[in-house]
């Protein structure tokens, strides 16, 4: 087997009995779970098992329990398949996953981070004030310049791209009338789709900017040592091993567009070619297949997957052939 990266999703991802199974099954996995427990003084892990799934997708629970049920999946393949990624990225908040995954922060400070952080963007614009879309199959320069025309009709008002998600997807967050304007804007330039996502905030866009001064202060008091393996940064999409970079890169990740197209053609242009997703869902993997058909990509976020990814592995080894299931590919 080549190099494998590994993927991290981010908030949207979240289900009610994520991380169930694998709590049940491995010590390693209850352990994760018990330890973001203790750090968040709640039961965390009763919320991912058990709900209710409108405690589970406010963002202050819905980013820490993402978080823990990636790191669980984590705990698990390792120690099954005991194979260790060449680089790893994160969707928004999953590169804080990719940071934990890469030993450049411990999982307590991590998880705690990420509660803040859910906190501060939720609170950073009133409810309602903000929005966010969906807009696909327009090229970025024209999703761009329908945020211009947006933005032409009221200064004052904010929208810019958020996500380059890649596959022709693109997501755009700002004040609610102004993302309106651009979604017409959009269509008018040829877009087959655009409209609102059921979202609590306006994430990764100038409306951000004080959570990402409030995560500042936070991420000062925690200490990053330097990445074991690159980390692809969502911000500028390239990799980077250096403690000293990490808190401005994740304050500048909370109001800078999720350039996740890119990231994952610089896997790919690294000599990548498989990627296992490691947590809740399979979101990733569909779009890693529009972006780098050549980047085979496993699920690993439940016990059927990882053991079949271990089975994989030991028929290599052993030379017999074995076809290993892939995912998101519907």
């Amino acid at each position: 087997m080549g190099q494998v990266a590994f993927l991290f999703p981010g908030q949207g991802s979240q289900k009610v009995g994520m991380g169930k199974a694998l709590y049940d099954r491995w010590p390693e996995a209850r352990a994760v779970f018990d330890e973001a427990d203790q750090a968040l003084g709640m039961r965390l892990s009763q919320l991912c098992f058990d709900g209710p799934e409108a405690d589970l997708t406010l963002t202050a629970n819905a980013q820490p329990a993402i978080l823990t049920t990636s790191v669980a999946a984590l705990r698990v393949v390792a120690k099954e398949t005991g194979v260790r990624p060449a680089v790893v990225a994160g969707h928004s908040l999953g590169e804080y996953s990719a940071l934990v995954a890469a030993g450049a922060v411990d999982l307590a400070d991590a998880v705690r981070l990420v509660q803040q952080r859910g906190t501060f963007m939720q609170e950073a614009v009133p409810a309602g004030v903000g929005a966010m879309a969906a807009v696909l199959g327009l090229a970025a320069a024209d999703v761009e310049a329908a945020c211009a025309d947006a933005r032409a009709a009221d200064p004052m008002e904010v929208v810019s791209v958020a996500n380059l998600n890649g596959g022709g997807q693109i997501v755009i967050a700002g004040h609610a009338a102004a993302v309106d304007r651009a979604c017409v804007a959009a269509k008018t330039r040829g877009a087959k789709r655009a409209m609102r996502l059921a979202v609590s905030a306006p994430f990764h866009c100038a409306l951000m900017q004080p959570a990402a001064d409030r995560l500042a202060k936070a991420l000062d008091a925690v200490s990053f040592r330097a990445p074991a393996v690159p980390v692809i940064t969502n911000v500028d999409a390239e990799p980077n091993q250096e403690a000293a970079r990490i808190s401005a890169l994740m304050v500048r990740q909370v109001t800078a567009s999720v350039r996740w197209e890119e990231s994952v053609t610089r896997i790919a242009e690294m000599g990548i070619a498989e990627a296992w997703e490691i947590g809740a869902g399979a979101v990733l993997a569909g779009l890693v297949k529009r972006i780098a058909p050549s980047v085979t990509v496993r699920g690993a976020g439940d016990p059927a997957a990882i053991m079949q990814i271990k089975e994989t592995l030991a028929s290599a080894a052993n030379g017999s052939p074995h076809r290993m299931r892939e995912v998101g590919n519907g």
